[in-house]
């Protein structure tokens, strides 16, 4: 007999030689009919795995992450599979299960356009229907070699000559004429995979690197259900809907030229969402304890040398010479931190000292990689660092969170946190990566705020605390940062005079808050879906005189709402009322002021609201009260 050990914590007798999911049976019909894979002694294997001795033992479901991707990786292999049969000389790169879906890299020899996703997808759908069993097996090395050669699969041969060297056997899965080489673990059938859909295609470089050759990536995503696929499917389409480089050049706020791939260009109106963002900003920060300072864009080599960030981030940097000697366009603004720290003589009482800078920085980005404003190759950072002594880092910290939770919550957004540990290229010593890490847990726990752990994934310098706030479409983005650093104050050689009278090593913090303004733009843009709050809005009001005789009073209108403070335009052409109504709403504005002859008698104005719609006449002085106070809470409507 064996002991199966469940994650209850309770405990199951079986005879040796039980399968997976004999044993989810065993816990109940329904978990048995749902499951997708388990995890053995903390491996994830497929549910005809063989248990032979005690282990402890999980299964996974769709409702899991880990039952998600099983899932999704196995409708990789579907779309794989439906490629050979419809393109037999089609070679295969990978095809990795991802977040909400799947893809799969593939070398078709021709041209595939989007309109041959429909017959891949009725052959998927046939392959489906047929419910092919998914068996496992393993060869040697060698074997796979000459297999997978025959087969014409050169990707795949190069991948396993490419395996550590003491690697020497792969597995491989099977459905019907179809195998192909995976770690698995995958579905039991082919006919759980009932919900899916192919998105889009792309290309993708094999293995990343531009000198290799350039294959079709297809996307797709699976579900268990067609109502959740439906959901998922219409949140895509609201997302295209949304999509801030299609509203970016719609509302004329801002795009990116032919002539500089990932430099942004922002027009007049995106300048006013700019400007209110970095004023809102300097005014948060000034009341938090923080001085603004601005520092070069180019400083020279040895200064990138000494902060470190050559040796670790020189691919991604544009390197320029100035009188015979190199030059970097900066792409972090700390080492120019270090610099304004190190200008004077710091004493105990001096500190903390909250020093922000809204620095643009460059960073060299693949052409395939930039994305609107998501993706840039220069952007602002909305950096600032702040020096310490040790006994000031948990509530300094504490400070952060208490800001960044803060701003966040103006807009709307609710977020998550993650505490990323010390990566394998990093500097510094065991007892400064602990003291540093544990630092960010106490203040965290101080606060009450859950987190999750990302192992490995800190800055090179020193641990960190990452926001990922989640949009009204439900997606996730890593903005805000904390990270606590040792690592360049040594360097630096940074120094404050303690209550002894003799010379310390500061402590600091490097954080942002937005992360990068003109990302920050894009996802407020989507968001919002370029209805952007009356406080963020470029234009405010439309006033709209229905016809030429009322233009004298409607200029007057525009003029005091102007002088109010309000940003307000003026639409007199000489257009259909209606035709402008429509216009002002294709540009989200949040109030039009509709101008007739009732209105020039009463001296009021009539007033449509973008999400309310008609609210009757008010005087002038009523609407800008209204208005002014709805600005002034930063109230905002999705």
């Amino acid at each position: 007999m064996i002991t199966i050990r469940l994650p209850d914590g309770s405990e199951k007798q079986f005879e040796s030689n039980v399968t997976a999911m004999q044993v989810a049976q065993s816990i109940s019909s329904g978990l048995a009919r749902n499951a997708l894979a388990c995890k053995i002694n903390g491996e994830m294997k497929d549910l005809s795995t063989v248990i032979d001795s005690d282990a402890d033992f999980v299964v996974y479901t769709f409702k899991d992450e880990e039952g998600q991707e099983v899932f999704r990786h196995s409708a990789s292999h579907l779309l794989a599979q439906a490629v050979k049969r419809l393109y037999p000389d089609a070679k295969l790169a990978i095809g990795p299960a991802i977040k909400n879906g799947f893809y799969y890299d593939i070398d078709f020899g021709c041209e595939i356009a989007p309109e041959d996703l429909a017959k891949i997808e009725k052959e998927m759908a046939d392959i489906v229907k047929a419910d092919l069993p998914i068996s496992r097996s393993v060869i040697s090395r060698q074997e796979a070699v000459e297999m997978f050669g025959k087969m014409h699969e050169d990707y795949k041969v190069e991948i396993i000559n490419d395996m550590a060297e003491d690697i020497d056997s792969v597995s491989l899965y099977t459905q019907g004429e179809f195998t192909d080489m995976c770690r698995g673990p995958h579905l039991p059938s082919t006919g759980r995979i009932k919900s899916f859909k192919l998105t889009s295609i792309a290309g993708a470089y094999w293995r990343g690197d531009t000198k290799n050759k350039m294959l079709t990536r297809i996307y797709g995503t699976a579900f268990e259900k067609k109502s959740e696929l439906d959901e998922y499917l219409q949140r895509l389409e609201e997302a295209k809907r949304r999509d801030h480089r299609k509203l970016g050049r719609e509302l004329d706020l801002f795009d990116i030229m032919d002539e500089g791939p990932g430099f942004p260009f922002f027009f007049p109106k995106g300048m006013i969402l700019r400007n209110i963002l970095e004023d809102f900003w300097r005014k948060e920060h000034a009341l938090a304890g923080y001085q603004e300072v601005k520092t070069p864009m180019i400083l020279n080599q040895e200064l990138w040398h000494r902060s470190g960030h050559w040796d670790h981030y020189k691919d991604n940097m544009y390197v320029v010479k100035i009188d015979n000697e190199d030059y970097a366009i900066k792409p972090m603004n700390c080492p120019g931190g270090m610099l304004v720290y190190k200008r004077k003589q710091h004493s105990y009482r001096d500190l903390p000292e909250r020093v922000g800078e809204l620095g643009l920085v460059h960073r060299h980005e693949l052409s395939g990689a930039l994305h609107g404003l998501m993706r840039v190759r220069c952007f602002t950072q909305d950096d600032a660092h702040i020096f310490m002594t040790p006994e000031q880092i948990e509530s300094e910290i504490e400070g952060v969170v208490k800001l960044i939770d803060k701003i966040y919550r103006i807009f709307g957004f609710s977020y998550k946190l993650e505490l990323s540990t010390r990566p394998e290229d990093s500097m510094g010593t065991d007892e400064q990566w602990e003291m540093a890490t544990n630092a960010l847990k106490k203040a965290l726990a101080t606060l009450g705020k859950e987190y999750e752990i990302n192992e490995g994934d800190g800055a090179f310098y020193g641990p960190k605390i990452d926001f990922h706030l989640e949009d009204s479409l439900g997606r996730t983005w890593q903005c805000g940062t904390i990270q606590l650093d040792f690592q360049m104050p040594e360097r630096f050689d940074l120094t404050y005079v303690g209550a002894d009278g003799e010379k310390h090593r500061p402590v600091m913090i490097h954080r942002v808050v937005f992360g990068s303004i003109e990302r920050f733009i894009a996802i407020l843009t989507e968001h919002f879906a370029g209805a952007f709050p009356t406080w963020l809005a470029p234009v405010q009001v439309k006033v709209l005189p229905i016809s030429g005789n009322y233009s004298v009073y409607a200029r007057n209108v525009t003029d005091k709402l102007v002088q109010a403070g309000l940003r307000a335009e003026l639409d007199d052409r000489n257009e259909k009322i209606g035709y402008r109504i429509r216009e002002a709403q294709l540009q989200k504005v949040p109030y039009m002021l509709v101008i007739g002859e009732k209105e020039v008698e009463a001296n009021n104005v009539s007033v449509r609201g973008r999400k309310t719609g008609d609210e009757g006449a008010m005087s002038i002085e009523q609407f800008i009260e209204k208005v002014s106070k709805e600005v002034a809470e930063k109230s905002f409507q999705l």
